[in-house]
This record gives structure tokens, sequence and C-alpha cells, in this order.
């Protein structure tokens, strides 16, 4: 309920924040003259071939080669992060292994051996 509550509240606040911003607004547009931009075709095609030969100067790379690097990269995060991972895998096993080993099947056993004959030398 409380979700809903404060999206009710943010979005009336968007609400008069935009009606401000309109209020603010208007008179400035209102007073931008009219104009009429005529569309030439010839000027615009003109001005698109030029910069079409700029951009050969620039010496782009092709969509492949592009393609090629990308993949490359995320290849090698890909590989790097089956790196790490293998070896978080590897530690948490050789800790599966420590602790098997620390307590063995006869654990409990050796331990009540060992306070047994603690209790038998403080008898002595």
């Amino acid at each position: 309920m409380s979700y809903e509550i404060t999206a009710i509240i943010i979005l009336v606040g968007s609400l008069f924040g935009i009606g401000a911003i309109l209020l603010r607004k208007i008179p400035v547009l209102i007073e931008l003259p009219e104009t009429s931009a005529e569309f030439n075709l010839k000027e615009s095609l003109l001005k698109l071939k030029e910069k079409i030969k700029f951009l050969k100067h620039l010496k782009i790379p092709a969509y492949e080669i592009f393609l090629q690097k990308i993949l490359s990269k995320v290849r090698i995060l890909t590989l790097k992060t089956e790196s790490k991972t293998s070896n978080w895998l590897e530690r948490l096993r050789q800790r599966e292994i420590k602790k098997k080993n620390y307590f063995s099947d006869n654990y409990w056993q050796e331990l009540k051996k060992s306070t047994n004959q603690e209790i038998k030398k403080k008898k002595r």
C-alpha cells in the first residue's frame, strides 16, 4: 500500500513540475518568429555527399572488423570469468577436503581417549 502512495506522490509531483516548466516556456515559444524552412533537396544532397567524403578519410572500421573485435573481447571476458570460477571451485574443494581430514571418522573416539588420559593423569 505504501508503494502505491509513493508512486502517486511521485506522479503528482512530476505533473506539477511539467506544468511549471510549460507555464514558464509558453511565453518564450510564442515570441519566437515563424520561419518556414524550405527543404532544398539539391543542397541537402551536396552536404550529405561532403560528409560521406569526410568520413571516408577517417577510416571507419568495417562492420565485420568491429564485430570481430567485440566478439574477441567478449570471449576474453568469458574465459577470464571461467578461470576465476574454476579457481573458486578448486579452493572450495580443498577446504572441504581439509574439513574432512580434520574431522575424521574416529575424531570423537580420539577426543574421548585424550580426555580419559588427562583425567587419569590428574588422578595420579
